[in-house]
């Protein structure tokens, strides 16, 4: 299997050439040179079951491979009951998305401390993850689906690499999102290096195996940062914020790993990913 490239959205180039909508996307999104594309539904559900239904046949005819993101406002670590079952309620929508969608992985951001303390924020993801993907699988809603945790750029979220990967310990659909981009914001830079990419993978490797890393989900964009992480995304063309993806794509051939790599910049989403795969594939090209 081979690395698949896409964006998340379309950027300003789709909407300036006169495209409008979702349905519009497969199309374009496969004469541009990408194999991937990931559909947010960042801000809530908002679109019908009917026309997920058209659209997933129309990435399928196209063979471009469609994930989803859900909402940003799940927090597994959101102390009050109710709150929770709203973040349940989240996932639960999120798999009949992909359903109607015929994907297969949906991406999330775990969780925020708020007033907790981080160790007890992560206490309480762990457990609630532990109970809610558990309550799935005995549901069989999980065959078939892949759920994603992402890490996390900001210090009040819980996703940092390693606890993203110990959070995927927990259930066998649970696979990690590595955003690059927000790695280095939240370590203020330090992703610089293929010894720095191999870190994070061999502890992956190490604690998930060569299956789990081997599907893994990635998200990398240039993204500026400040004293508390993340601050906003930025094209790949910025020459002052990294990260670079050179040394990531000679690990991912040094690793023989397989991931879909989707990328996040401000507003040239579909340019930098293609600019990605290039950057890849020559480098394939030379072992």
């Amino acid at each position: 299997m081979a690395v698949l490239f896409g964006s998340s959205g379309v950027g300003d180039e789709f909407y300036e050439q006169g495209f409008k909508t979702i349905l519009d996307v497969p199309n374009w999104i496969k004469n541009y040179g990408l194999d991937a594309f990931e559909y947010s539904f960042g801000h809530g559900y908002n679109m019908s079951i009917e026309k997920a239904n058209k659209a997933g046949e129309l990435f399928k005819n196209y063979n471009i491979k469609l994930s989803l993101h859900a909402p940003f406002f799940i927090n597994f670590a959101n102390p009050d009951e109710e709150m929770f079952q709203k973040t349940k309620g989240y996932i639960y929508t999120g798999i009949k998305f992909l359903k109607a969608f015929n994907s297969d992985r949906l991406v999330f951001h775990s969780a925020s401390c708020g007033k907790l303390k981080r160790e007890d924020a992560l206490k309480l993801t762990t457990k609630r993850f532990k109970e809610t993907f558990d309550k799935l699988d005995e549901e069989n809603l999980l065959d078939g689906v892949f759920l994603c945790p992402e890490t996390m750029g900001k210090s009040l979220q819980i996703g940092t690499w390693k606890e993203v990967v110990d959070l995927c310990t927990i259930n066998s659909h649970l696979i990690p999102t590595f955003d690059f981009g927000h790695i280095n914001a939240l370590e203020n830079g330090k992703l610089k290096s293929k010894e720095d990419y191999k870190k994070i993978f061999d502890y992956a490797l190490n604690n998930l195996g060569f299956e789990k890393v081997n599907i893994s989900h990635i998200h990398f964009s240039k993204i500026q940062f400040g004293a508390k992480g993340e601050i906003r995304h930025l094209n790949y063309d910025d020459q002052i914020y990294g990260p670079i993806f050179d040394p990531l794509a000679e690990v991912l051939i040094d690793y023989k790993i397989s991931p879909i790599v989707i990328c996040e910049s401000m507003s040239m989403m579909p340019h930098d990913a293609l600019c990605m795969k290039k950057i890849y594939n020559k480098l394939l090209d030379k072992q």
